[in-house]
């Protein structure tokens, strides 16, 4: 068996420090900007008027995205009993906005489409506070199992700079050059894709050891959230009396989180809150991809929006 030098574990610890900062500082940030750019790209004001056409489906579906869902988070990381750095990378997972990608899954599934970008649209909105709140809710009751605590004000500040920013950057484009955007956006579409699934492989592979370690309690509590998430809000909107395509879209709202988004922040304060994120992502479009297949049925071919799936971006 070869024995590590240890005249070698401080450029080797050194090494590793200077990746997660690579990562931390330029690779997820960069990754999330021109993911939310695409975003933008696919939105209008009237994305945003629509709450008024449907102000029940968003009312229910934006109660179940803010506050169900994070809550259900902590719920999960207290029932797997999961380390502090990973209970807080689990509720910051919990409390991240839907992902553009649940808009594309409920194309698929025949849902409402409209209702979908809504969601997506103002819960991206909302992240500027909703993040940062229950990020701090968690490092209160769970503590960070960090040196130190995340500063929130900074935290704040850095979810504005790379959501709200390239979101109304992209809009603005839609907005002034609606021609170039008609022609360009699926390739932005295309690279949004890949600069996901990129960075998603690039936040294990710095974290590769530690997901590894805590693989097993870390997946079953994150596919433990993301079915129970998608059972209750599918439940909640029926019971409202909301139609089978309302609650495609709101569940599926529920099932696709950005998490590009939490492993972004996670890996400003450390890469380890990353990990819920980063595991998450690897199930949650088996679990949404079955439900769409169910729901395509169900739904029938008359039930889809009329919104065109040129808005669904990952």
């Amino acid at each position: 068996m070869q024995m590590c030098d240890p005249r070698r574990l401080p450029s080797v610890v050194s090494r590793r420090v200077e990746d997660q900062s690579l990562v931390a500082e330029i690779v997820l940030p960069i990754s999330l900007v021109v993911i939310m750019v695409s975003l933008g790209l696919g939105l209008t004001t009237a994305d945003f008027r629509r709450v008024i056409v449907y102000p029940k489906g968003v009312a229910i579906g934006l109660a179940n995205l803010l506050l169900i869902s994070p809550l259900l988070a902590f719920g999960m990381a207290e029932l797997f009993a999961l380390p502090a750095a990973l209970a807080v990378g689990i509720v910051l997972l919990g409390a991240s906005p839907g992902g553009a990608t649940a808009n594309m899954m409920t194309h698929l599934a025949r849902g409402d489409v409209a209702l979908s970008v809504t969601m997506t649209a103002i819960s991206s909105v909302c992240a500027v506070v909703t993040v940062p709140v229950f990020l701090g809710l968690a490092v209160e009751h769970f503590g960070s199992g960090l040196e130190s605590d995340p500063e929130m004000l900074g935290i704040v500040a850095r979810v504005f700079l790379i959501t709200l920013i390239p979101l109304a950057t992209g809009m603005f484009v839609r907005a002034r050059r609606p021609a170039w955007t008609e022609r360009n956006y699926d390739k932005a579409r295309k690279a949004a894709i890949v600069v996901l699934v990129l960075a998603i492989a690039v936040a294990v592979a710095v974290e590769n050891d530690r997901v590894l370690d805590n693989f097993t309690d870390v997946a079953g509590a994150t596919i433990a959230l993301n079915v129970v998430a998608m059972t209750i809000s599918f439940t909640v909107a029926k019971l409202a009396r909301l139609s089978d395509p309302q609650a495609t879209a709101i569940s599926m709202e529920l099932g696709i989180h950005n998490a590009t988004l939490a492993i972004a922040v996670a890996a400003t304060i450390s890469t380890q809150l990353a990990i819920p994120a980063a595991v998450y992502s690897s199930f949650m479009f088996v679990t949404a991809g079955i439900f769409a297949r169910i729901m395509y049925r169900r739904n029938g071919g008359g039930a889809e929006s009329a919104v065109a799936p040129a808005t669904s971006t990952p």
